[in-house]
């Protein structure tokens, strides 16, 4: 039986064959495909997320599809193939774990896993605590990931208290900001969010992904309560339906 990512291999090749492959695969490049990319990823972490197991096997493979899309590309203009991708992610697990591949042995807490990845950030020529931290990431991801970098500088509160000073001072800056200004002062409020948030423990992204959740469940429930009229009631009305939704989670 051919190996199954071999088969995967060659199709991609066949699709992207400029004489006998598909109209669309060929004209594609790394910065249209990345958007697709992006969304499979996602995809993945919805099919986790609601427990869909034949779903994720789907998205799985929706997700190996773009990085040997991506790994096709790069082959064609003489970059780097697939086995260099893999042989790559092979040499970095065993790197970043040298209790399990290494003669260190001991744990791997959250300190010496950073530590490993600062010094491969350095190996590579970085030269900043903020240089890695991707730029397509979600905002509130990647707001999380520039506080974490400088809190190993020692550049962070030492205790809730500071951010949540921060916080209301933000909201008041927004407050009283001029036209102007509204938009930046919008941005300071959300990162002194993140940090508060960051504070406690929490992944900010994963508390707003799971607050949409919540939301959209709730107003699905007052837009049932209401019989299909949900747009047509007063706002004292679909207060107390909002009222109502929420008791009835308690």
């Amino acid at each position: 039986m051919i190996n199954q990512l071999d088969r995967l291999l060659g199709i991609m090749a066949r699709l992207r064959d400029p004489e006998r492959g598909c109209e669309w695969d060929v004209a594609q490049t790394f910065e249209t495909i990345a958007p697709y990319t992006i969304e499979e990823a996602y995809e993945v972490a919805d099919a986790i997320e609601r427990g869909d197991m034949d779903d994720l096997r789907g998205e799985l493979g929706d997700l190996l599809l773009q990085v040997v899309f991506h790994a096709r590309m790069a082959e064609e203009a003489g970059h780097f193939s697939f086995a260099d991708v893999a042989t790559a992610i092979a040499d970095k697990m065993e790197t970043r774990h040298p209790h399990i591949f290494g003669d260190e042995g001991g744990e791997m807490d959250g300190k010496r896993w950073e530590d490993i990845k600062a010094a491969e950030r350095v190996s590579g020529g970085a030269d900043s605590a903020m240089d890695g931290v991707a730029s397509a990431l979600p905002a509130l991801m990647r707001a999380q990931k520039l506080q974490k970098r400088a809190a190993r500088d020692g550049f962070d509160w030492p205790d809730r208290d500071g951010p949540a000073e921060k916080l209301a001072e933000e909201m008041a800056e927004l407050r009283d900001a001029p036209d102007a200004k509204q938009f930046e002062e919008a941005g300071d409020l959300l990162f002194a969010a993140v940090n508060l948030v960051r504070a406690y423990g929490i992944a900010p992204e994963d508390a707003l992904r799971a607050a949409n959740a919540k939301f959209e469940r709730r107003y699905r429930a007052m837009e049932d309560l209401a019989g299909g009229g949900f747009a047509e009631l007063d706002l004292e009305a679909q207060e107390a339906l909002w009222q109502g939704v929420k008791a009835s989670e308690v």
